[in-house]
């Protein structure tokens, strides 16, 4: 691992967030240069993997202050903080519009497929995972500095479930489902997503956002908001790393309010 690897593992372990992966910036990709002229080489995905950021978060001045967006303005100072260390520049999934492509990004970063939730699944964390920011760097990326995440994306789990990361956001009528010939959605046995939501707002043909929201606005719909998508909590892949119930009901209300995706 180099240098640059070894700081940001060791700076963000401090936060409980992780980093991701990577992948070497070509110059007509956009990204520009960083402060000081020099042209970005490299982008960092940093995320967070189940749960483990969640006490560091909420003994924050951000997660107490009654302020909105506690959660992007927590990373924002940790990514700026970072950026600045390295002479780079933070880049948040949360910018825009234009929105940076953090779904293009998180694809050539780690081994990641589509799920049946619309979601990215990761072989080993399943839906329980996110981005938070991403670093544009100026250093270069080496392979040694990934291959760990990749080579235990690639072995931690056998094809036979479904698991997701934050995808493609859900307009107004809804998502239609992509196509699952392979992968391991495909292979999911009984696909339990599918029959798990109490409305039926997941299926086959994509995703029922009306139906999921009126359903979280009402009394039935408190399970939900309480401990999570229910239909994401039958996904069996990473199951080890499902949220807090705390946790999930953090996002769960920023979803139900309109403010984003249940993270």
């Amino acid at each position: 691992m180099t240098a640059t690897a070894a700081l940001l593992a060791e700076a963000l372990q401090a936060h409980g967030l992780q980093l991701r992966g990577g992948f070497a910036v070509q110059p007509d990709e956009g990204l520009g240069a960083v402060t000081d002229g020099r042209p970005v080489t490299s982008l960092w995905m940093v995320g967070v993997v189940g749960s483990a950021f969640w006490p560091t978060f909420v003994a924050s001045s951000f997660y107490r202050d009654g302020l909105p967006d506690p959660l992007d303005r927590w990373s924002q100072s940790i990514g700026d903080a970072l950026a600045q260390r390295l002479g780079g520049r933070a880049l948040y999934p949360f910018d825009g519009p234009p929105y940076h492509p953090f779904q293009r990004w998180a694809d050539r970063a780690e081994v990641l497929q589509p799920s049946r939730m619309l979601l990215r699944i990761h072989p080993q964390f399943g839906l329980w995972h996110a981005y938070r920011f991403a670093l544009a760097l100026p250093q270069a990326l080496e392979v040694q500095d990934v291959a760990h995440i990749q080579t235990s994306a690639n072995s931690s789990k056998p094809p036979g479930a479904c698991g997701s990361l934050p995808g493609t956001p859900p307009t107004a009528q809804g998502v239609s489902a992509p196509r699952f010939e392979t992968g391991l959605c495909a292979t999911c046995s009984g696909q339990p997503c599918l029959s798990a939501c109490p409305v039926g707002a997941y299926s086959t043909a994509g995703f029922n956002l009306a139906a999921c929201a009126t359903h979280l606005h009402t009394e039935a719909g408190q399970p939900c908001m309480q401990a999570g998508c229910q239909a994401r909590r039958a996904c069996p892949v990473g199951a080890e790393h499902r949220y807090r119930p705390e946790h999930a009901a953090f996002h769960m209300r920023a979803f139900a309010a309109g403010r984003g995706h249940a993270g």
